[in-house]
């Protein structure tokens, strides 16, 4: 668990990280077996790209352990909350702003949501135009009147 998170303020600047960039850490799922928090850990290969390496879900509580590996018809699915390689729930995740899911991959993810949340400017400057994991963000996210409800249920998440 990071505890040196970056405070909240009033401005946020788009990294141009991706999505798939957050998964070179741990994600974190609800493992299939016991429900507990269990970790989907890369195994760095040599491609550059993360949603190729190998990864190990593995349960501390319970002792699940899965493998995942690209090859022929097996490919990481992006974009919800669901795990992209195993297909089980993710561990951050709630209803929130209606019925929508607001979710995260990992606690990184959950601060970069954060902070772009609480931010009341928000910049993008510079490539990448449309690719970074910030300006995929559903409106309803990012919009100003949600942001106490998005901002609680980030607090709701993280004392679970």
């Amino acid at each position: 668990m990071d505890t040196q998170r970056a405070p909240l303020g009033l401005r946020s600047h788009d990294s141009g990280i991706h999505l798939v960039e957050l998964a070179a850490e741990a994600i974190d799922v609800v493992c299939p077996r016991c429900r507990s928090r269990a970790a989907n850990t890369a195994r760095p290969n040599d491609s550059a790209y993360v949603g190729t390496w190998p990864r190990r879900l593995t349960c501390p509580n319970c002792a699940y352990w899965a493998e995942w590996a690209s090859g022929a018809g097996r490919y990481s699915v992006w974009g919800g909350p669901v795990d992209p390689f195993f297909g089980v729930p993710l561990w951050w995740q709630a209803e929130c702003c209606g019925g929508r899911t607001l979710w995260a991959l990992n606690e990184k993810h959950l601060d970069l949501l954060e902070r772009h949340v609480a931010a009341r400017l928000r910049e993008r400057t510079g490539p990448p135009r449309n690719s970074s994991m910030v300006s995929r963000l559903p409106g309803w996210l990012s919009a100003a009147g949600n942001r106490a409800e998005v901002l609680t249920t980030i607090r709701r998440l993280r004392a679970r």
